[in-house]
């Protein structure tokens, strides 16, 4: 028989086999395949969970998201209904204060016509009163004075005595 490279390197392959199997390397290989699946399951789990975790918490949020929105939007409009009122409010205090200075304003111009009016009224019985005076002085004489002065205690007589 006649032995060549090819029957050499048979052999050292059947060799080669025959140890890994003899140290069984191929069952440490297969736990290790076995370890390495069932780690990976386990991520696979645990990636699952945090999902839907993560799904969950997304819910929540948005959810959360979606109140506050409404909560906001409820707030604006709260906000202009009362800027609204107060505007009011405003416009109506500020109509009710021109009203009160428009009727301050034809107060005082009245007070002013009726003291305008009186002055006038006092001015015009002073000057009469001159008028009077004079004229009763240019017209009465000695005589004249003397004669109502005894008529005058004529009559204080006649009431008391």
């Amino acid at each position: 028989m006649h032995f060549d490279a090819t029957f050499f390197a048979f052999v050292a392959f059947v060799i080669f086999f025959g140890v890994m199997i003899w140290l069984k390397i191929p069952a440490m290989i297969l736990s290790a395949l076995d370890a390495r699946s069932n780690e990976i399951a386990k991520e696979l789990h645990e990636a699952r969970r945090l999902r839907e975790e993560a799904e969950k918490l997304h819910a929540d949020y948005t959810a959360k998201q979606a109140a506050a929105e409404a909560e906001a939007k409820e707030i604006v409009a709260n906000a202009k209904e009362q800027a609204a009122l107060v505007a009011e409010e405003t416009r109506a205090s500020m109509q009710a204060a021109m009203a009160r200075r428009e009727q301050q304003a034809n107060d005082r111009i009245a007070a002013a016509g009726t003291k305008a009016a009186d002055e006038v009224r006092a001015a015009a019985a002073e000057a009469a009163i001159a008028a009077a005076e004079k004229m009763i002085r240019d017209r009465m004489s000695d005589a004249a004075q003397a004669g109502l002065v005894q008529d005058g205690a004529a009559d204080l007589k006649r009431k008391f005595g």
